[in-house]
């Protein structure tokens, strides 16, 4: 696993408080929850889950860990699916629950989500098992706990892709100390293996996914190229296809298994 840090003005805080503050000015500073559900089902996870999702029995519990913007609660609820949708962000939560009236959205921890044991069919989680510098293990604990025999595991992190391994990019910390704190692991396909597999799961899949948004960042950094660049978005469209995902995928989907 490699670490990444990011240069903060405070390093003192918290760091469950600070997840949560991060991710809320993220997504004001995206518009805050849209009601976008409708894109869900154009989505590389969605498509990887569905397979699965189509063997349980509705209205099957599945649990959102780190809801976000909540429109996969929304979606999936809307499917006939009973979904909780976890998320640390008060806020959020708050104009979640304003939104989609009809949805269970619940502030929480998904280290410590308060679910009764064996009481979800399956669990999604997209980019939030990375964040907590203790590493993910106390995330897939809690996970396997509420989850129940033979219930799903979906799961996504930053993929430790051959881009990253040829550039030695995150391979440490580069900010200034004093000035830094960690963000996040990034995992190569072997290493989310093994975690989920000491963690006591049965690992289905793996599947790099997000190739163009892999691409857009190449773009970036090794040629500076501005994100909104009308060439940067077209050239990441035009490419993302034809290079392989172990080399530039954005994201690595693990799909695993409760064993019964």
């Amino acid at each position: 696993m490699r670490k990444d840090y990011m240069i903060v003005s405070d390093t003192e805080v918290d760091e469950t408080a600070f997840v949560a503050d991060y991710w809320t000015k993220v997504w004001e500073k995206q518009g805050g929850p849209k009601s976008q559900v409708d894109q869900i089902p154009n989505k590389a996870e969605y498509r990887i889950m569905k397979p699965y999702l189509d063997r349980l029995q509705k209205p099957a519990r599945i649990l959102d860990g780190g809801c976000g913007l909540g429109d996969w609660t929304a979606r999936l609820t809307q499917e006939g699916f009973s979904v909780v949708g976890l998320d640390l962000s008060v806020k959020t939560v708050a104009q979640l629950e304003d939104i989609f009236p009809d949805c269970d959205f619940q502030v929480g921890d998904i280290r410590e989500t308060g679910a009764a044991d064996n009481s979800f069919d399956a669990y999604f989680s997209w980019g939030v098992f990375e964040h907590f510098e203790n590493g993910p293990q106390d995330c897939i604990a809690e996970a396997l706990r509420v989850l129940k025999p033979g219930g799903y595991l979906f799961m996504s992190t930053p993929l430790d892709n051959l881009r990253h391994a040829l550039r030695g990019t995150f391979a440490g910390k580069r900010a200034f100390e004093g000035e830094s704190r960690f963000y996040q692991y990034r995992f190569t396909r072997a290493e989310l293996s093994t975690e989920l597999s000491k963690g006591g799961f049965d690992v289905l899949k793996l599947h790099p996914i997000h190739k163009r948004q892999g691409v857009l960042r190449s773009l970036h950094h090794e040629f500076k190229m501005p994100y909104e660049w009308f060439l940067t978005k077209g050239m990441s469209a035009a490419l993302a296809p034809f290079v392989p995902g172990v080399f530039i995928a954005h994201m690595v989907l693990a799909v695993a298994r409760k064993p019964e």
